[in-house]
This record gives structure tokens, C-alpha cells and sequence, in this order.
């Protein structure tokens, strides 16, 4: 009996329909939601949607659905639409520019957190398993002329739908359209790849911009007349939000290490991006959040280098994934995965590591003003339970996988929780490190995280949310200034009027360039005095 065949049409619809009905399962939760808020919906207007999509995806699909590009064309969107779909559905994660651009500075270690068995199954499931039945499809090509013909009258006869559709339901699917914009990012396959065409674009294809050196008159003017240096440790954080702190009115003590150190937290700071691909490179930017463009922000000098126009001796040491050329000008030095085995895994390192690092830069010292900074891993997820070690078990019971959604939001909060108060210890190593130096430097430590993280809250996890919808968990972030009494007295910079700024001003990762010219005394036409946090606290 021979094998029944489907004509190309029959398939594109098919494929079309399989990526509605599964693909786009996060879309229609968010059509859920939002039809809960409304008084009154029409249900065959609801009813339509699908139908209005799978014609708009079919109609699409036709375009691409020839002889020879239409296997290899499929099976490689069914996989890509597959990882989309399971980051969407599982973690509420859009694939917007600046996540592809996240996704693709994401390097190897960093990718294996994500493998698990629910990650595994899905690629298993909606991703393997449709690509083969693509694969294995009997489909019947007619001659050019007649598949043409037919091509014609199937996107004419999908027209036909969209505009039936359209005519009778003009009016709510603007309304509904106008008051619920997000939607559009759910959409599967078509946002993630508009999305990676820009990041292309953007990336590959345009005219690089001549690049512009900042800062070349850039020198150290102290106040300071004892001879002293100043030495600042910048400590640059992963993933935590402001909250999960207990400066900030949370109610556990994930900062029970420096709590009596005299730390000062800002209490309203808000993060450049919601990824590290876009807060990194930002935060250390002279364009701030409203004017950051990647390809801009790469064509000149970000305030690290600023510094070391100034003759400071300034040294990056990362545990991260990478400076994302913010350092590349500078001493740097990447921390090894297999550098310690009582310390890495081989994926990833505690961030011990860097206060190990510190005391060898700190033995060895110049005289001179001295910026060090250190990136750490924080509270990278999904593999929170890897970011502490033993020890350092606080919270219990935690969730010792990388699926978290699967866990509960119990164990989730403890081991994010965990991660938080590791992060405190380290940042109370670093002060205690500092204080030994007192007699050989003025000394100072400030952090700041990168972008904050989702825990299930609204039904989002992670990070990576667009910056226009994301929740203030992404947003809101921690940034703690310690200052010992020297540093304070010779910059004269007063601490308890910064202490009152700190719970009164609102700033953001905008502050960071001029406030790190400003509290090492650099004097450049690039330094702007309003912008610098610590101006204002000058005796």
C-alpha cells in the first residue's frame, strides 16, 4: 500500500497549526490573564485568535515552503522554536534583542546550568521528535508551474481568512492589541526571530562607529595630604535584587556578615538592563540607560578605562562570564574553572576565589591610588545551589537542581536566599582584607549588582525581561558603600550625609561612571559632577 502523501499546502498548514496550538501556549496564557481583567469579551472573538494565527503563520510559512529549502527550513525552526517556547513557558522569559544578545555571550559552562531533565525532555518532545516526523513527511512536489499556482491561491485563500477575521473583528483586536502591546513578544516564531535578525544586524552588518577615546586628560587631583593612596574595591554583583536584602526591609538576615561593618545601602537604584550582556557594558558607559547602544557603547572608552588614563592602577579580576569588554583595556584576569578544585567544579567557582586573588594583589601593592575590581557570580541561576558552598547552607530546605520551576517556592527562596548571604560574607571579607591595609592605604569597597533576578513572582523567573515590562525584581538592585574613617577624612567626604542621600535619593547604574571619577578624585572633561553620587557629600 503506498505511503500517503501531503501536498505542500497540507504541510504548511500543519506545521503552522503544531506551532499555534504548541509553541505558542505562553501567548494564550498571556491572552488569559488578560481577558480576565476585562469586564466583557466576546468568546468568538477569543476564538478566532488561534485561527486568525495559524492563517498569519501559514501564510508566512508559504514563503518559505519550497522543493528543496522546505525540510531544512522547518526541522531548524521547529529546534530553535522549541528552546524559545521552553524558556517562555517555563520561566516567562521573551526573546527580545537584548536576551538573544545574552544568549549569545553566553558561553559554554554558563549554558550547561540550564541542561536538566525538564530542558531535556521538552527538546525530547517538541523539538527532536517533530523535527524527525518533518523529516520523514512524503510530500508531494508538482511540477514548478502548478506548485506556483498553488502556492498562489493557498497565501490568497490565508489572506481571505486574516481579512474575514479582520473585517468582523477589527475593532477588538485593536483594543485588545492597544492595552496589551506585550503580546506581540510571545508570538512564536516571529518575535525571537525578528529579534535575532537585529542582533545580527546590529552586531555584524553595520558600519562600525569610529571609535571615541573619553577621558585622555584624565589625572588624579587628591585632597589627601598625608600621602596615603586611595585603594577602591569595586565589587561588581550577578543577579541579585535589592529584595532579598535585609537593608531593605526584608525579613531574614541574609546580610547577618555586614551588618556591623558600617555598610551604607542605597535605598532606590535601579539597573541599566536586566541582563548582564546589556547592564554590564552600560553600567560602566558614558551614555547611561536612555541613550546605551551596544555598538556605540563599544566604540569608546568606558570609565574603567577613564581611570587608567588617570595613571590609577586598576585591575578586573572576574568569576563571571566575562567583562563583556569593559576590562579588555585593562590588567584582567579571568578566573580558571579548574584553576581549584576545592573551589570549582569545573563549571563554575564559589567566589572565594577572588578573595584569594585579593589577598596576592594586596601582599604585592604599590603606593599608589589602586582600583580593584571583582566580578562575581553571585546568584547565578537557574543553579542557585551552586553559588555556596557547604558551609554556608543557611536556609533549608533548598533546591538542589536546575529546573527550579519544579521545586517549591519554599526551597527556591531558601537557596536563592543562600546565595544572597554568601555574597554578604564575601563582601565582609573583602572589608576585613581592607581594614589590614589601613596603615598602607586609604580604603573603600562599593557593590553593585548587575540586575536583579524573578523567583516566580507574577509566574516570571530569572531575568531577561524587556526593560519597558519588566517587574521591579529585575530592576530594583542592591548597591552597599563601605568607607573606612581615613578614606572618609582625607577625600573629606562625609558619611553621614552620603548615609542620608543613600535612604533618600533615588539613583541608578546612570551614577556609576562619574561616581567612580569622582570618589578616586579624577579631574577630566568627561567627569559630570551632577551625575557623581558622592559630590554632594564633599566637605
Amino acid at each position: 500500500m503506498p505511503k500517503k502523501s501531503l501536498s505542500i499546502n497540507q504541510f504548511t498548514l500543519l506545521i503552522a497549526v503544531f506551532f499555534v496550538v504548541v509553541f505558542n501556549l505562553p501567548l494564550f496564557n498571556i491572552v488569559k490573564k488578560a481577558i480576565e481583567k476585562q469586564p466583557e469579551v466576546d468568546p468568538l472573538f477569543i476564538a478566532s485568535m488561534p485561527i486568525f494565527l495559524s492563517f498569519a503563520l501559514a501564510l508566512l510559512f508559504s514563503l518559505f515552503s519550497v522543493k528543496y529549502l522546505l525540510k531544512p527550513f522547518f526541522i531548524l525552526l521547529t529546534l530553535a522554536s522549541s528552546a524559545v517556547f521552553f524558556a517562555a513557558y517555563q520561566y516567562n522569559v521573551v526573546f527580545d534583542h537584548g536576551m538573544v544578545e545574552n544568549t549569545f555571550q553566553t558561553n559554554h559552562a554558563e549554558a550547561l546550568m540550564y541542561v536538566n531533565f525538564a530542558s531535556v525532555m521538552n527538546l525530547l518532545l517538541t523539538g527532536l521528535l517533530p523535527s524527525y516526523l518533518i523529516y520523514k513527511a512524503n510530500i508531494d512536489y508538482p511540477p514548478l508551474l502548478k506548485a506556483l499556482l498553488h502556492k498562489i491561491l493557498f497565501m490568497l485563500a490565508m489572506l481571505l481568512g486574516i481579512g474575514m477575521i479582520a473585517f468582523i473583528y477589527y475593532q477588538d483586536y485593536a483594543a485588545f492589541g492597544r492595552n496589551n502591546s506585550e503580546l506581540r513578544r510571545y508570538i512564536v516564531p516571529t518575535y525571537a526571530i525578528g529579534s535575532v535578525a537585529k542582533y545580527i544586524n546590529v552586531t555584524y552588518l553595520q558600519t562600525p562607529y569610529e571609535y571615541e577615546a573619553l577621558g585622555l586628560d584624565a589625572k588624579v587631583v587628591s585632597p589627601n595630604s598625608n600621602g596615603k593612596p586611595n585603594l577602591l574595591v569595586l565589587v561588581v554583583g550577578e543577579t541579585a535584587r535589592a529584595k532579598s536584602y535585609q537593608y531593605y526591609g526584608y525579613e531574614r538576615p541574609t546580610n547577618a556578615h555586614t551588618q556591623d561593618k558600617g555598610v551604607i545601602a542605597f535605598e532606590y537604584m535601579r539597573s541599566c538592563g536586566t541582563a548582564t550582556a546589556v547592564s554590564l557594558p552600560c553600567m560602566f558607559s558614558r551614555l547611561g540607560r536612555e541613550r546605551y547602544d551596544a555598538r556605540r557603547a563599544a566604540a569608546q572608552d568606558t570609565v574603567i578605562d577613564v581611570l587608567a588614563h588617570s595613571g590609577i592602577n586598576v585591575q578586573w579580576f572576574d568569576n563571571d562570564s566575562g567583562c563583556k569588554g569593559v576590562c579588555d583595556k585593562v590588567n584582567n584576569i579571568t578566573i580558571d574553572l579548574k584553576s581549584d578544585p576545592a573551589l570549582c567544579n569545573g563549571q563554575s567557582c564559589f567566589d572565594q576565589v577572588l578573595l584569594n586573588k585579593l589577598d596576592e594583589v594586596l601582599t604585592s601593592a604599590a603606593a599608589q591610588d589602586t582600583l580593584i575590581t571583582l566580578h562575581v557570580i553571585g546568584s547565578h541561576g537557574p543553579t542557585y545551589y551552586q553559588r555556596y558552598p557547604p558551609e554556608h547552607h543557611q536556609f533549608m530546605p533548598d533546591c538542589e537542581r536546575s529546573d527550579i520551576q519544579n521545586c517549591t517556592a519554599e526551597q527556591l527562596i531558601n537557596t536563592y536566599d543562600n546565595t544572597i548571604l554568601y555574597t554578604d560574607y564575601i563582601l565582609s571579607e573583602v572589608i576585613n582584607k581592607l581594614e589590614r591595609h589601613n596603615d598602607q592605604f586609604d580604603t573603600a569597597m562599593l557593590y553593585v549588582s548587575d540586575h536583579g533576578e524573578s523567583l516566580g513572582e507574577k509566574g516570571m523567573y530569572l531575568h531577561g525581561a524587556p526593560y519597558s515590562i519588566a517587574p521591579q525584581e529585575q530592576t530594583h538592585i542592591p548597591m552597599l558603600a563601605w568607607i573606612s574613617d581615613d578614606f572618609s577624612q582625607d577625600n573629606r567626604l562625609n558619611k553621614a550625609c552620603l548615609a542620608e542621600q543613600a535612604t533618600q535619593s533615588s539613583f541608578s547604574h546612570d551614577n556609576l561612571f562619574d561616581s567612580l571619577l569622582g570618589i578616586m578624585n579624577v579631574k577630566t572633561v568627561a567627569y559630570q559632577s551632577k551625575l557623581d553620587i558622592f559630590s554632594r557629600c564633599r566637605d
